[in-house]
């Protein structure tokens, strides 16, 4: 009969845990913007165009409306979490007083009935209802147990969404990245060129 009791105090263990991989999560993300305004810093030095510019600015913007997003995601799902945790936390008390009253009730109904057997089906009947109460706060225990596996299912399909968007922004980042070494190549290569020639028309001369 202790096993709620017992649940409720790992089952909270686990949400700790869960919640410090989302803020670990979103430490992510603010690094990954940081990132960012560190990459538009030096495309900016190295001569990029508005339009590569531009770009990277609007993705940054992109990218802090998602955190936006992740971190109000978290404060709902956290309130609520806290809020089933709370109401586990009661229930379980709740259920452990009942359980201390039923021990004490069944050795008193246990004594009585030895001494008086014309009260002992009254008695019985008593202790099955204080029983059966006993079990409907048992599956709502359990009910919440479900419903923070559910939330817990909530916060890990966000987070797999924002590793998939990283992974994502991390692509076009190279590709960018290539494009503008190609340019600067193709820039230095034409710088070259003109210096070549303007060497070579003084001696047709």
């Amino acid at each position: 009969m202790a096993t709620p009791v017992g649940w409720a105090q790992g089952g909270s263990g686990s949400v700790c845990l869960a919640f410090d991989q989302l803020r670990d999560v979103i430490e992510s993300q603010e690094e990954l913007i940081h990132q960012l305004r560190n990459v538009m810093v030096l495309q900016d030095e190295n001569f990029v165009s508005k339009e590569e510019f531009q770009a990277v600015e609007k993705q940054l913007v992109e990218e802090k409306a998602a955190h936006a997003k992740t971190k109000v995601l978290l404060a709902k799902e956290e309130e609520k979490l806290q809020f089933a945790l709370g109401e586990v936390e009661v229930l379980s008390k709740q259920l452990e007083k009942e359980k201390l009253a039923f021990e004490k009730a069944l050795s008193t109904v246990k004594s009585r009935a030895l001494q008086e057997s014309s009260k002992k089906d009254q008695l019985i009947t008593k202790c099955n209802e204080i029983e059966s109460h006993i079990i409907k706060q048992e599956d709502i225990l359990n009910g919440k147990e479900n419903e923070i596996k559910e939330l817990q299912q909530v916060i890990s399909q966000q987070k797999q969404i924002f590793r998939n968007h990283m992974s994502d922004f991390r692509i076009q980042k190279q590709q960018e990245n290539y494009m503008a070494q190609v340019l600067d190549q193709k820039h230095k290569k034409a710088s070259g060129t003109c210096q070549a020639r303007s060497h070579q028309r003084p001696r047709e001369k």
